[in-house]
């Protein structure tokens, strides 16, 4: 499998992005890895890169994107931070990713186990860890079904405000970046959120 070029990038639409996505997961599940010369995408790619996606994920260690969707170098646009949390250095990458080098998709990633979620649950406070978990509070806040037993130690809690905070990245994304706003508008770009479960491997996407 060749890496992208600006021929191949520009002919995607942002739902053929989204099912390259669907498509390198049910790979990753299956360990069917595509096969790929990586020196060769290193040529390939050494003069430029037309990535048909920008993910942002955690930077937890077993939630590489380029490993749990099989994407090879130049595929993708990868933005981790802690917690999956938007900020004003993430929007502006993924402006640049879909503004300026073509990308069609923005992915949120979250996933199951989460230690940032889990640590802004049990209201953690430490260094600049502090101001990090207070991005994650707004989705603790949406949070209504679980009524007791708030905390990090409730794994069902957990697993719900790490949805929720997805959800809340993406609309935070769309408040607040009117780049990407207005390319969703346009059809240009889609904004999808998704959670990987890191027991099994899966990617569940979050749609319509």
């Amino acid at each position: 499998m060749k890496a992208h070029d600006k021929k191949s990038q520009a002919s995607l639409t942002p739902q053929d992005a989204l099912e390259y996505l669907k498509e390198g997961n049910h790979r990753f599940l299956n360990n069917l890895r595509a096969n790929r010369n990586l020196l060769q995408m290193v040529n390939e790619t050494s003069e430029g890169q037309w990535p048909f996606a920008v993910i942002l994920s955690c930077i937890d260690s077993r939630t590489s994107a380029e490993l749990v969707f099989d994407q090879g170098l130049g595929d993708i646009f990868s933005v981790r931070v802690a917690g999956n949390v938007v900020n004003e250095d993430v929007l502006g990458s993924m402006e640049y990713a879909v503004k300026y080098a073509g990308s069609k998709l923005v992915l949120v990633l979250g996933h199951t186990k989460c230690g940032a979620v889990t640590s802004a649950c049990n209201k953690v406070k430490d260094g600049n860890i502090t101001a990090l978990l207070h991005k994650i509070k707004p989705a603790i806040e949406l949070e209504k079904t679980v009524k007791e037993d708030r905390g990090g130690s409730n794994s069902e809690f957990v697993e719900k405000v790490a949805k929720l905070n997805v959800h809340n990245a993406i609309e935070e994304i769309r408040d607040r970046s009117q780049i990407i706003s207005d390319m969703e508008k346009d059809g240009k770009v889609i904004v999808v959120g998704a959670n990987y479960d890191v027991e099994s491997g899966k990617v569940e996407f979050f749609e319509g």
